[in-house]
């Protein structure tokens, strides 16, 4: 029979796709769009212009299963420790934790502030200090934990999870700065008798703040060189590393060219001007004098300048009853001329007209007084000078200028 007129009866040719058993799938034809449910999946069609069905888009119907919370970060060190003592102020912050940490998490924060920047690297966060801190300061670190604190970077990435549970503080104290440098230093600037020369490999820019900073805490290795000849009585007292009297001198005439309360003490406020006189290379203007008061018979001062003897004269110092104590000490006050006032050992009241005074001990003072003849003990414990002696030792015996009175007190 042709093709043409083979028909089949209803419900004896074989099944269609759609009726077959174990079918998965139903088509669905409306309007020209189909719409095919397979296995959880929807299909959309639509006809093409050939009128073939041309999908367009899968949806899954599956359920999609959430990321799981990252576990909270902990912190796990800090450099330096909480409660440290004696800290170098230019030394990093580091801190390590227990996963590498977020970038976009908040930083901690130092008390006080000073200019620097944190660094992210792992597990590690560290501030790098542009300058530093100042001797024997208490340091506060705060790290931020809690919703809006420090968090890793699987937190961030998962957005749940992996916070610092709660904020962390830690202190620690920095340390003391080196008398050894402040010695350097002050050498460096011509505050006292001799140089400083740094060994090779070890010079410092003075215009580095943090590494002149961090000398403070921990000096270069060098040399001190005496500039001239000066007297035993002079390089004796000197103790590279220890304090001694000619560090005090020294600061004596450094806060005096400051402008700064004169205590020979090396204080914040003189550490300051200090590392800021190094950086502008504000050198000493005046030299350096040392003097010597000899009460041995005849009575002397001797005065040496940059290490080379500039005036020799016969003084009076005090008697027995009201003595020039033996010592070396840095000049503190200083007058062209003042009317001196005081007790005499006998009760009595003075008031002496005076020239040329540069006070070193108490009340004790070399200046001029008018007297017949010099060489013995007459005073009530200065050293006087006659009027041309006095005038030329006034302008050496400026500030921090040491006096070394010895020999018998008294006469």
């Amino acid at each position: 029979m042709p093709a043409a007129n083979r028909t089949t009866a209803p419900g004896s040719g074989p099944p269609s796709r759609a009726s077959r058993p174990g079918a998965r799938a139903a088509a669905l034809t409306a309007g020209g769009a189909a719409l095919v449910l397979a296995a959880g999946v929807a299909i959309v069609a639509y006809a093409s212009p050939k009128g073939h069905a041309a999908p367009v888009s899968a949806v899954s119907h599956a359920a999609s299963t959430p990321r799981p919370a990252a576990a909270a970060l902990r912190l796990v060190s800090v450099t330096p420790a909480a409660g440290a003592q004696g800290v170098n102020g230019t030394a990093p912050v580091q801190l390590r934790f227990s996963a590498p940490v977020a970038a976009r998490s908040p930083m901690p924060q130092l008390s006080p502030a000073i200019p620097g920047h944190w660094r992210i690297r792992g597990t590690s966060v560290m501030f790098i200090p542009a300058t530093g801190y100042m001797q024997d300061t208490r340091v506060t670190l705060t790290i931020p934990g809690g919703t809006s604190g420090m968090i890793s970077a699987a937190g961030a990435s998962a957005g749940a999870g992996g916070q610092l549970a709660s904020t962390v503080t830690r202190s620690f104290t920095t340390g003391a700065f080196s008398t050894l440098r402040l010695q350097q230093l002050l050498a460096q600037l011509g505050y006292l008798p001799f140089t400083w020369t740094s060994l090779s490999g070890s010079a410092i820019n003075p215009a580095d703040a943090r590494a002149e900073l961090s000398a403070a805490y921990d000096p270069p290795a060098g040399g001190f060189n005496w500039q001239g000849a000066y007297p035993w009585t002079l390089t004796s007292q000197w103790r590279a590393g220890s304090p001694n009297i000619l560090d005090v001198g020294a600061i004596r005439a450094f806060e005096a060219d400051h402008g700064m309360t004169m205590d020979g003490s090396a204080g914040p406020a003189v550490w300051s001007r200090l590392l800021a006189a190094v950086a502008t290379g504000q050198d000493n203007q005046h030299g350096y004098t040392y003097a010597i008061a000899d009460q041995n018979l005849p009575e002397s001062l001797t005065l040496w300048h940059d290490g080379r003897v500039v005036l020799k004269s016969p003084v009076n110092t005090g008697i027995s009853a009201s003595p020039t104590v033996d010592g070396t000490f840095p000049v503190y006050l200083r007058y062209y001329f003042q009317v001196m006032k005081g007790t005499n050992p006998d009760g009595s009241k003075y008031a002496d007209p005076v020239w040329y005074v540069a006070y070193f001990d108490g009340g004790d003072a070399v200046h001029y007084f008018p007297r017949y003849s010099f060489g013995w003990n007459q005073s009530l414990g200065c050293v006087e000078l006659p009027w041309d002696q006095a005038r030329q030792a006034w302008p050496y015996l400026s500030y921090g200028s040491l006096v070394t009175v010895t020999g018998p007190v008294g006469g």
